[in-house]
């Protein structure tokens, strides 16, 4: 059974290696990560655990078909940390009607059906989230995607510090093409389906970002706006 917290779209990847590509997600609960600034603690937090509906993945796939009207499209396995759930057959069953899958995770949990996906993003937590990271169970993931996948590297920076840690990340993995990002501030609480955003700030740290980047001459870095963001805020379910 996989556990649920929603399943929405068609709407559009509002980030990474993917952004603006239609897309039906499917968020699951549960994660062994607590980021300090996580914008989807409805599908952390344990006390959330009640909205979490475990479902088969026929019942998984025949939501998506029904969001879809039946068309493949690129569905993103989301969370929370989604490489805890059991999602090989769901990818099994929506590749044999021309579905692609992509999942995005910090890299701390590896799973066989890595190999099975079309995108895998791996996204590290900088020094901001208060989360360690765990290199070998990074080494783990990239193992057990091995040549199967497009695998790219996600990072969110909030600071220098996020920044430094991204340059490190990126030297340590130089075969991964690497996506930056500035952190949203004003996530939404847990318990809301909507919050203010900061539009202004989140855009002074995406020209902060980009100035930082070019000045470095690092120029394998792309980056890029959080695009659902500056659509519709914070709102739940786009």
């Amino acid at each position: 059974m996989i556990r649920v917290a929603e399943i929405f779209g068609p709407t559009i990847q509002g980030e990474g290696v993917l952004i603006g590509q239609p897309t039906v997600f499917v968020r699951t609960g549960g994660c062994d990560y607590r980021c300090v600034w996580c914008d989807s603690m409805h599908a952390v937090d344990t006390a959330h655990r009640a909205d979490w509906v475990p479902t088969t993945t026929e019942d998984v796939y025949a939501k998506i078909r029904d969001l879809s009207g039946g068309q493949p499209i690129t569905v993103s396995l989301s969370g929370g940390n989604p490489a805890i759930q059991p999602f090989g057959d769901l990818i099994k069953l929506g590749h044999g009607d021309g579905y692609r899958f992509a999942l995005e995770t910090q890299g701390s949990v590896h799973k066989d059906w890595f190999a099975d996906l079309d995108t895998l993003v791996l996204s590290p937590k900088p020094p901001s989230s208060e989360m360690e990271t765990d290199w070998s169970m990074f080494d783990a993931c990239l193992a057990a995607a091995g040549e199967g996948p497009e695998t790219v590297m996600k990072i969110v920076v909030f600071d220098d510090a996020d920044y430094a840690y991204a340059r490190d990340a990126a030297a340590r993995y130089p075969q991964l093409p690497v996506y930056l990002q500035p952190g949203n501030h004003t996530p939404p609480p847990a318990d809301a389906d909507d919050a203010p955003v900061d539009t202004d700030g989140l855009n002074d740290k995406l020209l902060w970002l980009v100035e930082k980047v070019t000045a470095d001459q690092w120029f394998d870095a792309r980056v890029l706006p959080q695009l659902h963001v500056i659509l519709w805020g914070n709102k739940r379910g786009v």
